[in-house]
């Protein structure tokens, strides 16, 4: 970077490298794309329902008192935490006489199993290695 890029707070006005600026601009989502996934990456952002969406992975359907007692939790923020996902279309219930019980929908992502309900929880589990 240039010193008056450095100068002005590290912008500059021109690409330093024009080609991964192109690819960079031709793979970005759009805002309204980045919205909608900020709000269902803030879904997981609660312990309770990133657990709850684990569990439900695992075993592939609870009622709440049982996700209460598997996640050591009151059934209260349970329930709470269930209603988020339904609402969100990430669980469906299911009655069997006065229980309901849980599970993962149908179309549940694979790449959001596979990679925020395990892979991020391996990488968080690893040290950094910063490059810089």
């Amino acid at each position: 970077m240039s010193t008056d890029a450095v100068a002005r707070g590290g912008a500059h006005d021109h690409p330093v490298d024009p080609a991964r600026v192109a690819a960079a601009r031709a793979r970005l989502i759009s805002s309204d794309e980045a919205q909608r996934l900020t709000s269902l990456l803030s879904l997981l952002a609660d312990p309770v329902r990133a657990r709850i969406l684990y569990a439900l992975d695992t075993v592939e359907e609870l009622c709440v008192g049982d996700l209460a007692l598997a996640l050591g939790a009151s059934e209260d923020a349970v329930g709470y935490g269930l209603r988020i996902l339904r609402t969100a279309g990430l669980v469906v219930g299911c009655r069997a006489g006065r229980v309901v019980f849980y599970r993962l929908t149908a179309d549940f992502p694979q790449p959001l199993r596979e990679h925020c309900l395990r892979r991020l929880v391996e990488l968080s589990r690893t040290p950094p290695d910063d490059d810089f």
